[in-house]
């Protein structure tokens, strides 16, 4: 991971705190380019569009399917706040991109999150979601992982 990857980390976890100003939980992706430009972001909308797959890695795959052909997708990369959950990871495979990067893991995230109903996450990790099919698909963090936590604060427990 070098300081570009950095840079758009941060946005992605800029995104997530944009997600909990407009009343949704603290996530957000972001999708950049093969050459490093952002192409689209993406927050969670599970609260206010009452959709429990309002995740934002899945609703930014959702977006990139439709604007984007398969071989444009297979050069660009996630960037994520959060570890995808088993559902985002097959979003992610689904639609073609062939590189994520995560800041907060799972297990981290449970730690904030502990028996909060909002966020039942599965314990089942993007690895093995992703890696799991016909293509690899490179996965790397956890990265940044205070920065990422910290939105989370104030969150959980009283949403």
């Amino acid at each position: 991971m070098d300081e570009r990857d950095e840079s758009h980390l941060r946005h992605a976890i800029e995104v997530a705190r944009l997600s909990v100003e407009h009343g949704n939980l603290p996530f957000g992706a972001v999708l950049v380019d093969a050459n490093g430009e952002l192409v689209l972001e993406a927050e969670n909308t599970s609260v206010t569009e009452h959709d429990p797959t309002g995740h934002a890695e899945t609703n930014l795959m959702r977006e990139a399917g439709k604007r984007f052909e398969p071989d444009y997708l297979e050069g660009c990369t996630m960037y994520t706040s959060c570890e995808p959950c088993a559902m985002c990871a097959g979003a992610v495979y689904w639609v073609g991109v062939r590189r994520v990067v995560y800041a907060l893991d799972i297990p981290g995230l449970d730690d904030i999150v502990g028996a909060d109903p909002k966020n039942p996450t599965p314990h089942l990790r993007a690895d093995v979601v992703l890696n799991g099919g016909k293509h690899r698909i490179e996965l790397e963090g956890p990265a940044l992982e205070e920065e990422a936590a910290a939105v989370h604060s104030g969150v959980w427990g009283g949403l």
